[in-house]
């Protein structure tokens, strides 16, 4: 039977330093307790699928002072993003786990649209293509699948613009490589993307990470 890992990238959700543009309408603290609620759902998410293992590639490192107080869930695995570029980073998790498993989805904790159910469609697809892609509304994307790898998704990429999905695709076809291109979903980066984020999911001014008020 085919297995799926799922590399779930996220930042330690510290005050100031993660989910930086909504600053703005949510404040430090409340773009970092967004991050923290957008984390623990992602993660929610990729385990209710139940395609294969899921791993938290965390930035900085699990070990790091940034992350005191926080465990992943019971049977999440862990590890380092390291350094370089996202591009880079993206390279080597996903190299390192096609050769420990057949297929690999790679998400970040932005898109609330990245549910249970999505993920199994997405990892069903890579059954009879050799990528699948959802493509975000700002031109990025949340959710890359992968059944082989090749650099050239990854490098010289102008990662944070609006052609980043189009020009992977176009890197796609250039590989003769067949995809299968998901629904369109909605990041929550910006102020104005705040209209996509679930109740559920906004945050309340009790919840804090562990630690945040020593910041």
């Amino acid at each position: 039977m085919s297995t799926t890992r799922i590399l779930v990238f996220a930042k330690a959700p510290v005050p100031g330093q993660v989910k930086t543009r909504l600053i703005p309408a949510l404040g430090a603290a409340g773009a970092a307790r967004l991050a923290r609620r957008m984390l623990e759902f992602t993660l929610e998410q990729a385990r209710m699928a139940d395609i294969g293992p899921v791993e938290l590639c965390a930035s900085p490192a699990l070990s790091a002072p940034d992350w005191a107080g926080y465990m992943p869930p019971r049977g999440v695995a862990a590890s380092d993003q390291g350094e370089g570029d996202l591009g880079a980073r993206l390279a080597r998790a996903s190299q390192r786990a096609l050769a420990l498993n057949d297929r690999v989805l790679l998400i970040g904790t932005d898109c609330p649209g990245l549910s249970a159910l999505r993920l199994r469609k997405a990892a069903a697809a890579l059954d009879c293509n050799e990528a699948v892609i959802h493509p975000a509304l700002d031109g990025g994307y949340p959710l890359l699948g992968l059944r082989a790898f090749h650099p050239s998704l990854f490098t010289d990429m102008p990662w944070s613009t609006p052609v980043v999905a189009d020009l992977t695709l176009a890197r796609m076809q250039a590989l003769e490589w067949c995809v299968w291109v998901g629904d369109e979903l909605a990041d929550i980066d910006e102020p104005a993307d705040l209209i996509h984020l679930p109740a559920h999911l906004v945050p309340d001014a009790q919840t804090h990470f562990q630690g945040e008020e020593s910041r």
